[in-house]
C-alpha cells in the first residue's frame, strides 16, 4: 500500500471504478420493462435510417450525421486538452501542495498527488478513446448512408439501411460511454480532497447519470404514445 493512502482510499477508488463499469452495463442492457433513454433511442435511429431509403435528396440526413461527428470531435479535442493539462500537473504538484495547505489538509507526498491525478487522467483517456471511435464510426455510417439505394424495391436498400442504423447505434454507444467517463472524471476530482469526498462525488455522479437515463423529462417524452 502507498502511504499515506488509507483503507478508505482503496474502498473509495474501488467503488468509483465499479460504479463506472456497472452503470454502463445497466444503461446499455436491453430492458423491455424499464428501458433507459439510450435504449429507447435505438428504435428511433433504426426508423430514421429506414426513412433514408425514400428521402431524396438526403441533405437533411447528412446534416444530422455531420452534427453528430462535430459533437464527438469537440469532446475529443476537449479531452486532449485535459490530458495535456493533467500530464503537466503531474510533473508539477507543488501547486496542489500549496492548495492543500490553504485548505488545512494533511501533508501529502508528491507521489500520492501524482497517483490521484493519473487515476483521473485514465478516465479522461478512456473518454477520449471512445469519442475518437465514435467519430470514426459515424463516418462509416455516413458512407453506408450514401450507399443506400433510393429505390425501396432494391433488395439492397433495406439491408444497407439497417447496417447504417447499426453503425449509428454503435457510434452513439461509444459517444455515451465517453460522456459517462467525463462525468466520472469530474467526480474523481473529489479524491484530491479525500476519500470521503470521492465516495460522495461518485454517488452524486451516479444520481445524475441514472436520473437522466430513467427519470428525466426527455425519457418521458420518448415514452409518450404516438397514436
Amino acid at each position: 500500500m502507498i502511504a499515506p493512502l488509507t483503507t478508505l482510499d482503496y474502498i473509495a477508488v474501488g467503488f468509483f471504478w465499479v460504479s463506472w463499469w456497472l452503470v454502463g452495463r445497466i444503461i446499455e442492457s436491453s430492458q423491455t420493462r424499464h428501458p433507459s433513454t439510450t435504449a429507447l433511442m435505438r428504435s428511433y435511429r433504426m426508423d430514421w435510417l429506414r426513412h433514408v431509403i425514400t428521402r431524396d435528396p438526403r441533405v437533411f440526413d447528412a446534416m444530422i450525421t455531420v452534427s453528430m461527428r462535430d459533437g464527438t470531435a469537440f469532446f475529443a479535442s476537449a479531452c486532449m486538452i485535459a490530458i495535456g493539462g493533467g500530464l503537466a500537473l503531474v510533473g508539477n504538484t507543488e501547486h496542489l501542495t500549496l492548495i492543500a495547505e490553504d485548505l488545512s489538509l494533511d501533508a501529502i507526498p508528491a507521489v500520492v498527488w501524482e497517483l490521484k491525478i493519473l487515476v483521473i487522467l485514465l478516465m479522461v483517456t478512456m473518454a477520449f478513446l471512445n469519442f475518437v471511435w465514435s467519430h470514426r464510426v459515424f463516418g462509416y455510417c455516413s458512407v453506408m448512408m450514401g450507399a443506400i439505394p433510393n429505390d425501396h424495391d432494391d433488395p439492397l436498400a433495406l439491408i444497407r439501411a439497417e447496417k447504417a442504423a447499426k453503425l449509428n447505434i454503435t457510434a452513439a454507444r461509444a459517444f455515451n460511454r465517453g460522456l459517462r467517463s467525463v462525468y466520472f472524471a469530474l467526480g474523481g476530482l473529489a479524491w484530491l480532497v479525500g476519500a470521503a469526498p470521492l465516495i460522495i462525488a461518485t454517488l452524486m455522479t451516479l444520481y445524475v447519470i441514472l436520473r437522466r437515463e430513467y427519470w428525466s423529462n426527455t425519457r418521458s417524452i420518448l415514452l409518450e404514445p404516438e397514436e
